[in-house]
């Protein structure tokens, strides 16, 4: 009995989104305020969930990672993966107050924090995507040029355009948040955000449209020409090894490169096509979240690094 309200709860919500999805899609042509339509704190009960198992879940798979990253040896990849395990860390810490926002239904916290923890989702997912790039690219390159411009490229280099990347992240995107995020225009939205509401920011991004969209379809692309590379490489390797690849290092070193590339077409891909729809329907900002919440699934890619060798290290003493 103790399970059944929390899935009838997560199963209306559910049903209230989809509905008011279709009902919106099917009259486009109303004159209705652009405002959401359904309760919002329908929606709070799905983004509760989604919040909770990211952070549960995320949790454990950086501390594993944390735990074979000992075990590596020191190369631009695995800066890269650092890097990426330190952007999840990062963004992490701001779920908690999402969970409070969204359990609680209202926020007590002012609206600068609300701004800084509503922008946290958007750079985790940036950074995430670039640091996505970054491992793709040199693996790609480290198969298709063998190597030598991946070892001309020192790790020394790496290590400098990291630190240059978290000091753009951490001093100049803090300030332009500060300045421009979430205060354009006098909307509901901003009122709304000086009282108990968060996350509200949707009338903002008429501002910024145009660099929405180039962004998304940017993301989209990318995602999806380094997806068919990764997955061609793998042919390739498949083709010159046949039965013996799956003992070859660099087939599971480009194994995992596609598990990387999938985790961004499955987390990142659907996003941003509903976000193209959305910067002309404003009014699906509940839903928007949602979608942009889903990204964040993308923490648990770490878990593409375990395996049977991974379980030695971790358990040295457990025999298989």
């Amino acid at each position: 009995m103790a399970t059944t309200v929390p899935q009838s709860m997560l199963s209306s919500a559910l049903t209230s989104m989809i509905t008011s999805m279709m009902t919106s899609s099917s009259s486009p042509n109303t004159a209705a305020p652009l405002e959401n339509t359904s309760d919002p704190k329908e929606y709070h009960t799905v983004l509760l969930v989604i919040n909770s198992v990211v952070l549960l879940s995320g949790m454990i798979s950086l501390s594993l990672m944390m735990h074979i990253m000992r075990f590596s040896s020191t190369s631009i990849t695995s800066i890269a993966v650092l890097n990426l395990i330190f952007t999840h860390f990062i963004f992490l810490l701001s779920v908690p107050f999402r969970i409070y926002y969204y359990a609680n239904h209202q926020w007590d916290l002012g609206t600068g924090f609300c701004r800084v923890i509503s922008g946290m989702i958007h750079i985790h997912m940036y950074m995430s995507f670039l640091f996505y790039v970054i491992i793709l690219v040199t693996r790609l390159m480290s198969f298709y040029y063998n190597t030598e411009l991946v070892v001309s490229f020192q790790k020394f280099h790496a290590l400098l355009i990291s630190g240059a990347v978290w000091i753009v992240v951490l001093v100049v995107v803090p300030c332009i948040m500060h300045s421009f995020y979430g205060k354009i225009g006098n909307n509901k939205g901003s009122e709304n955000n000086t009282n108990t509401t968060c996350f509200k920011f949707g009338d903002n991004i008429a501002a910024a449209k145009v660099l929405n969209y180039i962004v998304s379809t940017v993301i989209i692309l990318v995602a999806s020409v380094l997806t068919g590379l990764q997955a061609n490489t793998l042919r390739v390797l498949y083709k010159k090894h046949r039965e013996g690849c799956s003992s070859q290092q660099d087939y599971g070193a480009q194994q995992k490169s596609l598990c990387f590339a999938l985790v961004m077409v499955v987390c990142f891909i659907p996003y941003h096509m509903f976000r193209l729809n959305y910067l002309e329907k404003i009014h699906l900002e509940n839903v928007n979240e949602v979608f942009l919440t889903l990204t964040t699934f993308n923490c648990l890619d770490m878990l593409t690094f375990l395996g049977r060798r991974t379980w030695f290290m971790c358990c040295p003493k457990m025999t298989f």
